[in-house]
């Protein structure tokens, strides 16, 4: 890791960015300082100085996939836009195998990186710059994957340790901060190919249906996307209330359940990697006593016996 402490210029908290600055959020319990996932883009960039001029006294940690030729040049320019601002920078480089599910994978080491460097120079959090449209584009992906209402819920502003504070703002919104602060914001020419499934959503589904409707649909999503996980966070508790964790967990018991709760209990028991809507239905067999056992998401079976579920990794 590499890096300098800065004293801060002040271009940050210049009053043309109030406006941008006031409509912020998750930012009420943070302590100074943050990292801030800088990529060089606009929505990064902008959420650079709007920390700075709220004084978390922000941390620029760019991470270098590799993948692309320039991209030590890219951090280069990053660590000129954190000079600029008055803000410490630090460069980290992940290496992600090619392969399949590589974006996640990518995005895994990412906030990983993210992660390491919070704990190493004492950062109360991460924060990144997902914007409203990053937001209905993840709605519009999760349709696509036949995610349930937990999964239409998209990203909440704080999760995991990691903050969206430019949630309520929009990509024109990061552009106009850029330009009031006469900063540049870097082109990933990534973004540019449709091949890749959000991409495509952005630059081809969203505009279309936005037209077909007659009005932009990214506040309506993103607003759909807030009533969907406070109502899936609501039938959560329900769910953990009705099958408690403490003690074993008896079948008849979730068998019982309304079927809703009893889905989102298993969801909620069997935890990650996530067990799909067909997984979960067999789990609930098993609960039913239909079937004795079968396997789910990361090789682990579930099985019934004595009146109780019981999971484990497959040996």
């Amino acid at each position: 890791m590499a890096g300098a402490r800065r004293v801060n210029t002040g271009i940050a908290s210049a009053g043309a960015i109030n406006q941008w600055t006031e409509r912020l959020v998750g930012l009420d319990d943070l302590i100074a300082p943050v990292i801030v996932g800088c990529s060089g883009g606009a929505d990064s960039l902008a959420l650079l100085a709007l920390a700075s001029a709220r004084g978390l006294e922000p941390i620029a940690v760019h991470v270098d996939h590799g993948t692309r030729a320039g991209s030590a040049a890219e951090a280069d320019a990053v660590a000129v836009h954190a000079e600029r601002l008055g803000v410490e920078f630090h460069a980290e480089r992940v290496d992600v195998a090619a392969g399949p599910n590589y974006e996640a994978r990518a995005r895994q080491a990412r906030y990983l990186a993210l992660e390491q460097a919070r704990a190493q120079l004492g950062a109360s959090a991460v924060v990144v710059g997902h914007t409203a449209d990053d937001q209905a584009e993840t709605v519009l992906l999760n349709v696509l994957r036949g995610s349930a209402s937990a999964g239409l819920g998209a990203m909440p502003v704080v999760r995991d340790g990691i903050v969206r504070p430019l949630l309520e703002l929009r990509r024109s919104d990061t552009e106009a901060v850029c330009a009031t602060l006469g900063l540049t914001p870097l082109h990933d020419p990534s973004n540019d190919d449709v091949s890749l499934r959000r991409n495509w959503i952005r630059h081809e589904v969203l505009p279309v249906l936005s037209a077909g409707a007659g009005r932009d649909l990214v506040p309506v999503l993103a607003r759909q996307s807030t009533v969907l996980r406070e109502e899936s966070e609501y039938l959560d508790a329900l769910a953990r209330a009705a099958w408690p964790s403490d003690g074993e967990r008896q079948a008849r018991t979730v068998a019982a359940m309304p079927l809703v709760l009893a889905r989102r209990a298993i969801r909620i028991w069997l935890g990650s990697p996530p067990p799909s809507f067909d997984e979960v239905e067999r789990v609930l067999a098993v609960a039913r006593g239909d079937v004795k056992a079968t396997e789910v998401a990361g090789g682990r079976r579930v099985w019934r016996t004595a009146g109780h579920l019981h999971a484990d990794p497959r040996n």
